[in-house]
């Protein structure tokens, strides 16, 4: 069974959304999703994107997505490509989805000049681990992931 992959538009801004709820619920964290379709409009259709998407697709259903963005490496002076989220929908995996996107979005990063694939893993979610590393890629467990935001954020920011 043949999967497609193509780039979202603006007008995939409701299954998108749906997906990143999808991938919240696996993530075992369902009510944590606060975006909405208008933000995904606004930030990833406009005319600066801060971001862009790739769905993939098996008999016209959208079964998976790849959110993604650039970041740059000081030390490599250049740009890498950045894996917010990567999402199959269960029922689907095995079907050669998953592949076909990191593929996708391989090719993307060699197309665009990137030094880097960069994307996280949560710690146990040994599926998705194997099949990074079945993919060839090697997760650095040395380092942590470091995040601020809320009232923690807005009290630096205001220190």
């Amino acid at each position: 069974m043949t999967i497609a992959i193509r780039r979202a538009t603006p007008d995939d801004a409701p299954v998108i959304l749906s997906l990143i709820r999808d991938l919240a619920t696996y993530e075992r964290e369902p009510d944590a999703v606060v975006a909405t379709e208008a933000d995904l409009l606004r930030d990833g259709f406009g005319p600066s994107p801060a971001f862009e998407v790739l769905l993939a697709e098996r008999h016209g259903e959208t079964i998976g997505f790849a959110f993604y963005f650039f970041t740059y490496s000081t030390w490599r002076g250049k740009r890498c490509l950045y894996l917010e989220d990567l999402f199959v929908q269960p029922e689907h995996r095995g079907s050669g989805a998953g592949v076909a996107l990191m593929r996708a979005l391989a090719r993307t990063a060699v197309d665009r000049g990137c030094a880097r694939f960069v994307w996280q893993v949560l710690d146990w979610n040994e599926p998705s681990i194997a099949f990074y590393e079945k993919l060839g890629a090697k997760i650095q467990r040395e380092w942590l992931t470091v995040r601020m935001e809320g009232e923690a954020l807005a009290r630096l920011a205001s220190a």
